[in-house]
């Protein structure tokens, strides 16, 4: 097995892709193969993995040939994103070594098996998105923020029920959107089938502290709901409040051509 060089790049590019589409694309060129989730594409020097779920992990492959393959799958994935890359190093340890072992970004692999590097590239690929939908919850908490302490500071929210109406559909959009992406988060099916080797996923998931963050991420779901909860009460109390207006005009009207008869 031959490499260009000693890196392992993963880069979060979009939502999803057709797996069947990259299969299509790429069989006249490389061997290529279709796993669960998703596609080995076998090249002369490297090998490059790509998930249904939007990520590219590329280990030992020409840079060049890296970026126009990544342009490639853009063209066919939906909801592209600018990319998101990480990159390790890479080197096989000696025939002594069974375990993985990670210092400073570089990994040493006890084998380069296609089966071993699919299984690295499940986690690389899971912290991608992780990291993606991190940063989304947080932008949401940030951005929502002053909400909670101008409802802390003056016990309303100088917001019209148009607004909340607004800002309540935007957090159940972001709230739908991060449930969708949490659905890769869960151990990969892969290992039903190759069980073997989910010692490494363990390893290499741990040294990402894959388990930690996705607990947190959880925690910031769980801020949204409150804070949808919060904004769903302040509309509904804005609107009785505004039939209760309409209600009291009725009455005051009543009175005046009461008198006025």
């Amino acid at each position: 097995m031959s490499f260009f060089n000693n890196n392992a790049e993963i880069i979060l590019f979009a939502a999803q892709i057709d797996l069947e589409q990259v299969k299509t694309q790429f069989e006249k060129l490389y061997i290529v193969q279709k796993y669960r989730d998703a596609v080995h594409i076998e090249m002369p020097k490297g090998h490059l993995f790509i998930f249904d779920y939007g990520v590219l992990v590329a280990w030992g492959v020409n840079p060049a040939k890296q970026d126009h393959y990544l342009t490639v799958l853009k063209h066919i994935a939906k909801g592209v994103n600018p990319a998101q890359t990480d990159r390790y190093e890479f080197v096989k340890a000696g025939k002594e070594s069974s375990q993985l072992v990670i210092v400073d970004n570089q990994l040493s692999l006890p084998n380069v098996q296609v089966d071993s590097l699919l299984t690295l590239s499940h986690a690389f690929a899971q912290s991608a998105k992780l990291q993606h939908v991190e940063i989304l919850a947080e932008h949401t908490i940030s951005n929502n923020q002053y909400l909670i302490n101008t409802l802390s500071q003056t016990g309303k929210l100088p917001l019209s029920r148009k607004a909340l109406a607004k800002l309540r559909g935007q957090l159940l959009q972001t709230r739908s959107d991060i449930m969708l992406h949490c659905r890769v988060l869960d151990t990969p099916e892969f290992f039903w089938d190759f069980p073997v080797v989910d010692h490494l996923y363990l390893s290499l998931s741990k040294y990402l502290e894959l388990k930690p963050r996705i607990e947190l991420v959880n925690l910031k779901r769980q801020t949204m709901h409150d804070l949808y909860d919060m904004l769903a009460t302040e509309q509904n109390h804005k609107h009785l409040s505004f039939l209760g207006s309409i209600v009291i005009i009725l009455i005051a009207t009543e009175i005046v051509l009461f008198f006025f008869k």
